[in-house]
């Protein structure tokens, strides 16, 4: 099946189908799984039936908020709410659920935890608005079922890509531009465990 887009022309052609009494609702599957590899520099994976969606989360860089000069990055939640109301919509607003990476909370890398607890309140709100049921899931548990046994530390991320690329050739552009599969082998995952 072609990569489905995220835009006016899909939602369209969409459209023109249903007019003519066709559908292209998924037989086998009809839920709409969603991963998000959570934060500033995560992606985000959606699988209903055949047709997948992945992208990067969408940012922007400001000046941040303390004396020191500096810069923080932030999610744009008008741009993802726009993104995910979107892949819903072509699937004719289906039943749903999400899968968030837990955020990295350390206190001995303070301005990174802050970054992801900052980029998870974003994502949650459009979650949220969107209604989409959601769980939190540690990284280790679907990296056990989806890479290799024995990936560790940089070698999760060449596995990431990998197998991504494997499993979702239509998507292995960007895969490899970002350096993982990880948003879209979390929706991977969820789609097997729910």
């Amino acid at each position: 099946m072609k990569q489905q887009s995220v835009g006016n022309k899909r939602v369209n052609f969409i459209k023109r189908t249903r007019k003519n009494n066709q559908t292209d609702i998924p037989t086998k599957d009809a839920k709409l799984y969603f991963g998000f590899d959570n934060g500033v520099t995560g992606t985000i994976g959606a699988i209903w039936g055949n047709k997948t969606w992945f992208f990067e989360i969408p940012v922007k860089k400001e000046q941040n908020y303390t004396k020191k000069k500096g810069n923080i990055t932030r999610v744009i939640y008008s741009d993802l709410l726009i993104k995910l109301k979107e892949v819903i919509a072509l699937c004719n607003f289906p039943p749903m659920m999400c899968l968030i990476e837990r955020p990295m909370v350390n206190p001995g890398r303070f301005a990174a935890t802050i970054s992801a607890v900052r980029a998870l309140e974003t994502t949650l709100n459009v979650v949220e608005v969107l209604r989409i049921p959601y769980q939190y899931e540690d990284s280790k548990k679907w990296q056990k079922e989806l890479l290799p046994n024995g990936s560790v530390k940089e070698q999760l991320k060449v596995d990431s890509k990998t197998i991504g690329c494997r499993l979702f050739p239509q998507h292995s552009e960007l895969i490899t531009k970002h350096k993982d599969a990880d948003g879209i082998l979390m929706a991977e995952y969820c789609r097997r465990k729910f």
